[in-house]
């Protein structure tokens, strides 16, 4: 028996979506967004210079198919990424209406979303006033701050000292399917923000709303405001058993890393690890220290998307990169014989394009354990049923295995 990895690169994608010009961001189609390809081209151009210099450095992501997968999705130039592929490499397209977390990895895990997700409009204000309501009953507030679509790190300079003197929560949301809701840990309370979240997590839920976000932070008026490690996503449950249920039904362990236990509602997961990005490839690598044969592990690493993607910035998201390539012999020094380890992405955050919002694009799929393999174009739920045929599980979800 093997065990296997599925690792997610949040947003890193590759360009090529075909359905690209359905997606937006503002007014302009997400036709020509190209995540990895344009972080390559301003590295090799000298535009990402801030900590980190030169042409992207990604040896061993490139050494087992990154760049060849780049070229299973566009024609686009990616700038040293040229290697030949020494694993497992393609590239893949997701059908579910929707650029976001959790549309991304229930796909990747065998169930593409089958409905259409609620979203807030662009307004001031953005939720309907009966959700502010609710909002403010459920933790007792006089009222609620924001309600409006905004920036997580700038939210909470406009209104954390308000919120401070007004105890009133800060509701905020973005093109996501989503409801955020940022409180200070000592002056709201870490536990009073949970509970509101997930006591109001059934009623956004209902109306298709994916998220209900849990966003605490720390500080004052005169030092700033800065979020911290607590947040938790309260998410709709996937609507089909995934992956974690087929791996978990058959007896087999299930391990969570970052945020996917959130994301899956913590269904068919036995232990969950989180962190910041630097801790949760710790996580990772005592997981595969310590999962014993037949496990199925499912890691996401966000800070791509979360700190670099949305904020346009293009020389962070390339150290980023460079440091998770950095990383990878900690992995493949603890591989088993048998292992499968993949690597992918869940939907594109290009920082060179329009707007702050994700983008549609095909992502890589690029793994260890089978030896070079050129899998061509392929479906979000094939990495689902690949992996079940890995570790020899039922699959009864729509995907086809490429191994």
């Amino acid at each position: 028996m093997t065990r296997a990895f599925l690792i997610v690169l949040d947003s890193v994608g590759l360009g090529g979506a075909p359905d690209a010009s359905a997606f937006f961001n503002g007014d302009v189609p997400d036709t020509g967004a190209n995540t990895l390809a344009h972080i390559a081209q301003a590295c090799a151009a000298g535009k990402a210079e801030e900590g980190r210099s030169g042409p992207l450095h990604l040896p061993n992501l490139d050494a087992l198919g990154l760049g060849a997968a780049m070229g299973v999705a566009t024609s686009d130039p990616a700038p040293n990424l040229a290697a030949a592929p020494r694993g497992l490499y393609g590239a893949a397209a997701e059908v579910s209406q929707g650029k976001d977390t959790p549309s991304g990895h229930w796909e990747l895990a065998g169930v593409p979303v089958p409905w259409d997700w609620g979203y807030f409009p662009k307004t001031e204000p953005s939720f309907p006033q009966e959700i502010m309501d609710l909002t403010a009953s459920l933790c007792g507030a006089g009222g609620t701050l924001a309600n409006c679509h905004a920036s997580g790190t700038q939210v909470i300079n406009d209104f954390g000292a308000e919120h401070v003197k007004t105890g009133w929560p800060i509701c905020y949301t973005s093109v996501d399917s989503v409801m955020q809701i940022a409180a200070h840990e000592e002056h709201f309370g870490l536990e009073r923000l949970l509970k509101l979240c997930e006591d109001l997590a059934p009623t956004l839920h209902a109306m298709k709303i994916g998220r209900v976000i849990a966003r605490p932070f720390v500080g004052n008026e005169v030092d700033g405001f800065s979020r911290t490690l607590n947040r938790h996503d309260y998410a709709i449950a996937p609507p089909a058993p995934t992956i974690c249920d087929w791996a978990h039904d058959a007896g087999r362990k299930v391990y969570a890393v970052g945020k996917i236990g959130d994301i899956f509602s913590m269904q068919g997961i036995d232990e969950v690890r989180k962190g910041a990005d630097v801790t949760l490839f710790d996580h990772l690598c005592d997981v595969m220290d310590e999962a014993a044969e037949g496990s199925f592990t499912f890691a996401n690493f966000v800070e791509f998307d979360s700190l670099y993607g949305h904020r346009r910035d293009v020389s962070g998201y390339a150290r980023h990169l460079e440091w998770f390539d950095a990383q990878i012999p900690r992995l493949m020094a603890r591989a088993r014989a048998g292992d499968l380890i993949l690597f992918t992405a869940d939907h594109g955050n290009d920082p060179t394009w329009v707007g702050t919002d994700h983008t549609r694009e095909m992502v890589p799929v690029i793994g260890h354990g089978v030896g070079p393999r050129a899998i061509g174009k392929v479906a979000f739920v094939d990495v689902a049923a690949s992996i079940a045929a890995h570790l020899d599980l039922e699959n009864p979800g729509p995907g086809t295995s490429f191994l």
